[in-house]
């Protein structure tokens, strides 16, 4: 063997080793995260009189023990439906009456009006550039629908894909608050990249959409209800699926449907080819 042919060999190697180092360290990362979150709502709970309406009891805390002294090894379905602390702003001199104010402003609307206060403009990715042969997917997420559209506060849908395994193959994405909602309805009208060629995507794999909304009382945003879309679905073109229960399953083994009511997700796919 050349060693051209070796030092293209033990690059590739160590291509594998630090993608898979990255992929561990982000599994760590959420993980921890949804720990935070735990230790934030026990916190809360033992601030409360009435201990029979603790949120998050003491046994409940002591399941996370295990996952602490195995984080560096822990793979499994995390035991509560919670998402991971946000990275909080330090705030300015001055800088948290305004904030006090602007949440005031913006809890008189929460539930009656039609349009959401503005919020982050979330995580979304540019298109990928295109390679000869190869396809790129965007999908317009449109609106969904749900029978409590009008309580849900600061909605936005996180954006996965996944394999057959549930392993991430591309960044998560999160969307923008939703723009408005309308009767049973809440429209994001957004455009997400696939971060991947429609090639390169692997027999099983699925893209999810996990709706997420904001709990004041419990003060963390939570995941409501999920949908997903599998590759024989990949096609150009409006299309309309159906919404679980939570927790979301990325395996999609254990599949419960959110309601009986005609209420989805809808969404709109364009295929880009550069031929």
């Amino acid at each position: 063997m050349s060693d051209v042919n070796k030092t293209v060999q033990k690059w590739h190697a160590s291509f594998r080793k630090a993608t898979d180092f990255d992929s561990w360290g982000q599994l760590v990362e959420k993980t921890l995260g949804k720990i935070a979150t735990c230790l934030e709502m026990r916190g809360a709970s033992l601030q409360c009189n009435n201990q029979t309406k603790e949120e998050f009891k003491l046994e409940d805390l002591k399941k996370l023990e295990t996952i602490i002294t195995n984080i560096l090894t822990f793979n499994k379905e995390f035991p509560f439906d919670v998402q991971p602390v946000p990275s909080r702003k330090i705030l300015a001199p001055g800088e948290e009456e305004n904030l006090e104010l602007e949440e005031e402003d913006a809890a008189v609307g929460h539930g009656s009006a039609d349009v959401f206060s503005p919020r982050a403009p979330g995580t979304l990715l540019p298109r990928l550039p295109s390679e000869p042969g190869m396809t790129l997917l965007t999908i317009k997420i449109e609106k969904i629908g749900l029978k409590d559209a009008g309580q849900c506060i600061d909605p936005y849908i996180t954006f996965t894909v996944k394999d057959a395994n549930g392993v991430d193959l591309n960044p998560a994405q999160d969307t923008p608050v939703a723009s408005r909602k309308e009767d049973t309805y809440i429209h994001f009208n957004v455009d997400v990249e696939v971060q991947k060629h429609v090639e390169r995507l692997p027999k099983g794999a699925a893209i999810f959409f996990e709706f997420k909304h904001y709990k004041p009382k419990k003060r963390f945003t939570s995941t409501k209800c999920f949908a997903f879309m599998e590759m024989d679905e990949i096609k150009p073109g409006p299309i309309v699926i159906e919404l679980y229960k939570k927790p979301t399953d990325y395996k999609r083994k254990k599949l419960q449907l959110l309601t009986k009511k005609p209420l989805y997700l809808h969404l709109h796919q364009t295929l880009h080819k550069d031929s």
